[in-house]
């Protein structure tokens, strides 16, 4: 009897270590600077250093509301380093799920043997999108662990929705390059192209911020549909985090079409 899932089953169970590992990243960075905001956020400590920055800059780093329990989590690890580690594990795995394989050999090896190209692609984004769930709920979990303690103050279901989004705008970048893999076939352009997407999100949302004259780079900055409305302050916007999955289900979906349209070199 032929093994259900089999390509889903395979990436889960050869990048388990890889996953702990971001998990533990993910857990040193959240412990290392969350319980801080008692010292430095809570006593307004943290908004009279950002009062005494440019507005310009503080504007650009999304610093503004740092001197809050949400505003601290959000500007230290959900819109930074948080963003930036889920970014670069979303990229790694989206560019090695079908470019890597190919290049290694390993894809055509596995299409020899009765998996369908666009079953190997959306088996690939399925464990590509588990390991990201699991990533930003462990994540949300330890926020909400020390929410009290740390004295954010945040919504327990704001840290929900900051999870929708954060996971929704890191899948963005995976999904970008597993596309842009099934498409051409080579790592280093899939690789480019997950991280090219999150850092013009970035940059469009930081110039927004600082020009009102370019304020329409919003609606085209995934950075921007995820954070302009802050998730652990307000919530997440509906519309934002409609476009970011729309937008990752399309590059997976599209994964799927680009890698039966051509021929697969091993």
């Amino acid at each position: 009897m032929r093994e259900a899932l089999p390509v889903f089953r395979r990436s889960l169970r050869e990048d388990w270590r890889g996953t702990l590992g971001w998990t533990i990243g993910v857990a040193a960075v959240l412990f290392m600077y969350l319980p801080l905001f008692p010292s430095i956020g809570g006593n307004g400590q943290m908004q009279q250093i950002i009062d005494s920055l440019p507005p310009e800059l503080v504007g650009a780093l999304g610093y503004d509301q740092i001197g809050t329990g949400a505003g601290y989590a959000q500007g230290t690890f959900y819109g930074l380093i948080g963003f930036l580690l889920l970014t670069i594990a979303a990229t790694s795995w989206g560019a090695g799920a079908i470019a890597g394989a190919e290049e290694s050999g390993r894809l055509e090896l596995d299409l020899a043997h009765g998996v369908g190209r666009a079953r190997y692609a959306l088996e690939s984004a399925a464990a590509i999108l588990v390991r990201l769930a699991w990533l930003g709920v462990f994540a949300g979990a330890v926020v909400a662990l020390l929410n009290d303690s740390a004295t954010l103050d945040i919504t327990p279901i704001h840290i929900v929705d900051a999870t929708v989004v954060f996971v929704g705008l890191t899948a963005l970048a995976g999904s970008t390059a597993l596309f842009i893999g099934a498409l051409v076939g080579r790592r280093s352009w899939a690789m480019a192209a997950g991280a090219g997407i999150a850092l013009a999100g970035y940059a469009f949302n930081a110039i927004a911020n600082q020009v009102e004259a370019v304020e329409w780079l919003r609606t085209i900055s995934p950075y921007s549909w995820a954070f302009h409305q802050p998730p652990l302050a307000e919530g997440l916007s509906p519309s934002g985090a409609i476009a970011l999955w729309a937008l990752s289900l399309a590059f997976i979906a599209g994964s799927a079409w680009a890698l039966q349209r051509r021929d697969v070199i091993g």
